[in-house]
C-alpha cells in the first residue's frame, strides 16, 4: 500500500500541472524508454515518508540500478511531480547513496534531471556539511577522475544546484521546450536587471546546443532523447565485448565511390559526412556536439567491429570547434577509444586570429 501511495508521486493536481508542460513525461514512462525491456532494482523507495518537514513522496526522486544496452548502471531521476522536482534534505542523502553505490561498483551512472533547485525553506540543512548538497558534485568529479561514465538528460528545468549535475556528467542531451538551464531563472533575472526574459531564451535546448556548447546533444522529443542517450551508452567502451565476438555491418556506401566524390579543384571542400558514411560500419555515425562548432564534425562510430572516435574537419576551423574538439579527444581519451583525424579543409586567406589560444 505504501509502494503504490509513493508510485502516484506528488498528487492528481501536481500530475495535472505536470502533464499540462509540453507533455512531458512522468518519471517512471521515462525510465521505461531508457532501461532495457527488464525489471530494475528500486532503492530507498520509502524515503521521504513522515518527516519532520512533510511527506515527501520518494524523496522526489527515483534511484535504481538496471541495464541500458547491456550494460549494468545505477539512475537517478527527479519527479518534478513533487514540490516541482526541488531537491530536499532526505532527497539529498538518498542520491548520495546511489552514487556510493555507483562508486563501489563503478557502475554507469544516468542523471535524468528536472529539478528546481534546493527547497528554498529548508537550503539550511541542505549545503554546509560534507555529506549535503554539495556533496552530490564532488562526488561526480571523483567519479570522473576514477573513469566511471556519467551521462545525464536534460528533461524539464534545472535550475540553481540542478544545473550543474548535466554540465559536469560526460554527455549530455536536453529536450527542446522542455529543457532548460540555468543558475537563476527569469524571475531573479528581472529582478536583478529588470530585462524580461524567457526561458528558452535564457537557457533553452537551442542556446545550449548551438550558441553555449553546454548541451552535447538536442533532442526534439523526450522520446528521442533516451533514444540519444542510448546511441551515447553504446560508444562508452565500458565493459566492451571480447575480440572474438565483434560483428560488423558494411557501409551501405561503397568506399570505392571516394574516388569519384574527391573534388579536382583544391579551393573547394568535400563534405566530410559523404566520406564518413563510406566507411563507417552501417553507414551509422554517432554525433557529437552536432549543432556547435560546425566546421568540426566530432562522434563515435565503428570500423570492421572496432569502437573509433573520428574528429573531421569541416571547414575553416573556429574558436568554438577547437573547444568541441579538445573537449572530445579528452572524452576518447577518458574511455581509452582511438581515434580517425580526417583533414579536409580548403586553404583560405590568412587572417590575423586567435584560434591559436584554443587550437
Amino acid at each position: 500500500e505504501l509502494l503504490e501511495t509513493v508510485s502516484k508521486g506528488g498528487g492528481e493536481n501536481a500530475i495535472l500541472r505536470h502533464t499540462q508542460r509540453n507533455k512531458k513525461l512522468f518519471v517512471r514512462e521515462r525510465l521505461k524508454l531508457l532501461l532495457d525491456d527488464e525489471s530494475f532494482l528500486e532503492l530507498s523507495p520509502l524515503a521521504g515518508l513522515n518527516m519532520p518537514y512533510g511527506h515527501v513522496p520518494a524523496a522526489g526522486c527515483l534511484t535504481g540500478i538496471g541495464k541500458i544496452c547491456g550494460i549494468w548502471c545505477v539512475f537517478m531521476a527527479n519527479d518534478a511531480t513533487v514540490k516541482g522536482g526541488t531537491i530536499y534534505p532526505i532527497g539529498v542523502k538518498k542520491q548520495l547513496r546511489a552514487q556510493e553505490i555507483a562508486m563501489q561498483n563503478r557502475l554507469l551512472s544516468v542523471y535524468l534531471v528536472d529539478s528546481g533547485g534546493a527547497f528554498l525553506p529548508l537550503q539550511s540543512e541542505l549545503f554546509p556539511d560534507k555529506s549535503h548538497g554539495g556533496r552530490v558534485f564532488y562526488n561526480e568529479a571523483i567519479m570522473s577522475a576514477m573513469r566511471i561514465p556519467q551521462v545525464a538528460v536534460v528533461c524539464g528545468s534545472c535550475v540553481a544546484g540542478g544545473a550543474y549535475i548535466p554540465t559536469m556528467a560526460e554527455e549530455a542531451v536536453i529536450v527542446d521546450k522542455i529543457g532548460t538551464l540555468f543558475l537563476a531563472g527569469p524571475p531573479l533575472v528581472k529582478a536583478a536587471t529588470g530585462e524580461c526574459v524567457s526561458p528558452e531564451d535564457l537557457g533553452g535546448a537551442k542556446l545550449h546546443s548551438k550558441v553555449s556548447g553546454c548541451s552535447d546533444h538536442f533532442a526534439s522529443s523526450e522520446k528521442e532523447a533516451y533514444e540519444c542517450i542510448r546511441n551515447v551508452i553504446s560508444t562508452l567502451n565500458y565493459d566492451p565485448l571480447p575480440e572474438e565476438v565483434l560483428e560488423h555491418d558494411s557501409p551501405l556506401y561503397s568506399a570505392e565511390e571516394l574516388l569519384g566524390l574527391a573534388p579536382r579543384d583544391y579551393s573547394c571542400t568535400l563534405p566530410v559526412k559523404l566520406i564518413l558514411s563510406r566507411l563507417m560500419d552501417g553507414s551509422r555515425f554517432q554525433e557529437f556536439k552536432a549543432h556547435y562548432g560546425t566546421t568540426l564534425v566530432t562522434g563515435f562510430g565503428h570500423v570492421e567491429g572496432h569502437l573509433v572516435g573520428i574528429v573531421a574537419s569541416n571547414g575553416e576551423l573556429s574558436h568554438d570547434a577547437s573547444l568541441k574538439g579538445s573537449h572530445f579527444v579528452q572524452l576518447c581519451s577518458q574511455r581509452s577509444i582511438p581515434i580517425l583525424f580526417f583533414q579536409n579543409t580548403a586553404p583560405h586567406t590568412a587572417e590575423p586570429t586567435s584560434i591559436s589560444q584554443v587550437g
